[in-house]
């Protein structure tokens, strides 16, 4: 990472309001202190960074640390709030929604707070979506079920009216929780904003079950994701080797990156065969999976498969038809499915018995609660938010990296989605639980 990237974040103006949140203003009075401004996170801790940096007489890229501040731009007393997600479903949604609502209201004393329904379409009032007044009783039990109780949609919707929205409405603060699409949309509620001059915080709490968002450690609900697959692999390996020649295709989410397939090999290492986006495998010749297949049958008589949603879509070829849904991502064709059909074919030719079960449990992964660790992580999350948009912080997201919770700009985690590093030690973990080939 470059030490001339700029992670500087966008702020509404001075900050003349005290914060009631009582932390020590000196060293070791209290539990903890307000963060300083010039509190900073370095983006890369390598060695080679740090050398790097000395050799050109450069400083290197930082990050705001993330944290209460002493002093506010908005007196919370007077100060209005709206939550909104938006994109697909993903444990931890409510868990997020009940920890902005209780750190708004019990930190700050913020006391009007609207839930925004069924994403960004409940900014727009032709769409006829009322707003929900959330307040500590309402959520207070909501981060023991899945989904999101303000629920949610693709699509974009005009930035001009959602903005005449909030100005209507008096809202100060808008917390968006979603991945990509969401957050470009609110980079550009942010824009424009700026651009009539209104003092109004826009949030990011980054949401992707893929795991694909940039620069950060990890989203949440990723977690999550692999803990719930785990045991779905468990009884795929009791089918397979239920079954003489038994073949077990399990499906998982990951529609650019191939983090939940990935981790839920290592994490229930009896998978043999792992294919995400990133790779560029092939089926048939010598060095393809379905020899590779063939002699995994032959030494061990059974076969776990695992394959992300965006895998293999090379193998349908050049004719086939791009369909995109309402955020504008392709439609995958069912890699599955094709794996399925063509490993029934070549064994069929071999003249070799074989039987495949085929299991798809996506929309059962997305939808679960979040676990213990996602939840405690999803908390953490909300209460950052907060406090950056409390002192007047906008246009960012909250995020963890190198371990620590920072503040970035939105634009610089929209600029590329994350992927696996094919090359890197944790694609090499894989291959070393699977035992699959290097190359297909």
């Amino acid at each position: 990472m470059s030490s001339e990237t700029n992670f500087n974040i966008s702020s509404l103006g001075a900050n003349t309001f005290s914060s009631p949140i009582n932390l020590s203003k000196t060293t070791g009075d209290k539990i903890f202190n307000f963060v300083e401004e010039h509190d900073r996170i370095l983006a890369d801790v390598s060695l080679e960074n740090f050398n790097t940096c000395i050799e050109n007489e450069t400083s290197p890229a930082c990050l705001e640390k993330a944290g209460p501040r002493e002093k506010l731009f908005f007196d919370s007393k007077k100060t209005t709030a709206a939550i909104v997600s938006c994109g697909g479903l993903c444990p931890g949604i409510n868990n997020v929604i009940r920890g902005l609502v209780m750190a708004l209201h019990y930190f700050y004393g913020v006391k009007r707070i609207l839930g925004v329904q069924y994403g960004y379409e409940g900014l727009i009032p032709e769409n006829g979506h009322e707003f929900i007044d959330l307040v500590p009783d309402k959520v207070k039990d909501i981060h023991e079920f899945g989904g999101t109780i303000l629920g949610s949609s693709r699509g974009a919707q005009s930035v001009e009216k959602m903005v005449d929205s909030l100005v209507k409405n008096k809202i100060d603060l808008l917390f968006t929780i979603g991945g990509d699409g969401t957050l470009k949309g609110a980079n550009a509620l942010g824009d424009e904003i700026e651009k009539r001059g209104l003092d109004i915080s826009i949030i990011g709490i980054p949401k992707t079950i893929d795991n694909d968002i940039d620069l950060i450690d990890k989203s949440f609900g990723f977690e999550t994701s692999f803990d719930v697959a785990s045991p779905i692999i468990r009884d795929a390996h009791n089918e397979a080797t239920g079954a003489f020649n038994g073949i077990s295709i399990v499906k998982l989410m990951g529609r650019d990156s191939g983090f939940i397939a990935a981790s839920t090999a290592i994490a229930m290492p009896v998978v043999n065969f792992v294919f995400v986006p990133e790779m560029d495998f092939q089926l048939e010749g010598e060095n393809g999976f379905l020899e590779a297949l063939k002699k995994r049958l032959n030494q061990k008589r059974h076969a776990v498969i695992v394959v992300a949603e965006g895998a293999g879509q090379h193998l349908f070829g050049e004719d086939s038809k791009t369909y995109t849904d309402a955020s504008g991502n392709i439609i995958h064709q069912d890699i599955g499915l094709l794996l399925k059909h063509r490993i029934k074919a070549y064994f069929d030719a071999e003249d070799m018995k074989c039987t495949i079960k085929y299991i798809d449990p996506s929309y059962i992964i997305r939808s679960a609660p979040a676990n213990a660790n996602d939840s405690l992580f999803c908390n953490r999350l909300a209460y950052h938010a907060v406090h950056g948009a409390m002192a007047g912080k906008t246009k960012f997201v909250v995020g963890r990296l190198n371990n620590k919770f920072v503040y970035l700009p939105i634009s610089k985690v929209v600029n590329k989605r994350k992927k696996i590093n094919m090359e890197g030690e944790f694609w090499f973990s894989v291959l070393q639980s699977t035992g699959q080939p290097f190359t297909m």
